[in-house]
């Protein structure tokens, strides 16, 4: 996301459909999670494709009338709700039904709904999170520290690191800790700017 265009902002101005740049924005920000979650619910790439259009569509036109409100649930909900009918009034056919997705998959979403949350978005959701906040971690600190939290990450040691990098276990300690701060600070307010876009300027 470019620096003169917060998530919060961005969710204002995409309300307007005529607004190529935000649009442009919004489906390089979200078209990941979209896609994964297809992926997740058993969809072809191809077909994951094609849910992402059908949500963006389907989103240009209600996005113009979207206000926040808590009570409703948050954006994220929304984004979902939109998702998880794109998925069934698409694929829950059986004349056109690929391949990979079985007939009761579209039952699976309504359960999913009806008890009040779907685990596998949940998941791609979080993900979605860690990699937009990872993009800002990349761009403002060095690239060793960078090397070093992403081997952690991958589930190295901090003594394995510290030897691969010519380091000390301390001074990774010290890196990790750094980042990890960094990144829940970046996630908490990209969280808070996508449930509260109408909360002042961003």
């Amino acid at each position: 996301m470019s620096e003169n265009l917060t998530r919060r902002s961005l969710l204002v101005r995409v309300r307007d459909a005529d607004d190529d740049a935000a649009w442009a924005e919004f489906e390089a920000l979200y078209r990941e999670l979209i896609t994964r979650y297809a992926r997740v619910r058993g969809l072809q790439p191809a077909d994951a494709d094609d849910v992402c259009q059908a949500v963006m569509a389907r989103l240009c036109r209600s996005l113009r009338n979207f206000e926040y409100d808590s009570r409703k649930g948050r954006f994220r909900t929304y984004l979902y709700r939109a998702v998880r009918n794109v998925i069934i009034d698409q694929f829950a056919r059986p004349n056109r039904l690929p391949a990979a997705v079985q007939p009761d998959e579209a039952t699976l979403l309504v359960a999913d709904a009806a008890e009040g949350g779907d685990s596998a978005w949940e998941r791609e959701w979080e993900n979605h999170h860690l990699r937009t906040a990872m993009v800002t971690i990349r761009r403002t600190f060095d690239e060793a520290s960078v090397q070093m939290f992403e081997r952690l990450l991958a589930g190295d040691a901090v003594e394995q690191v510290a030897e691969a990098f010519g380091s000390t276990p301390q001074a990774v300690q010290k890196i990790k800790q750094r980042i990890r701060a960094r990144m829940q600070q970046l996630i908490a307010r990209q969280i808070a700017e996508e449930d509260q876009p109408d909360a002042g300027p961003a």
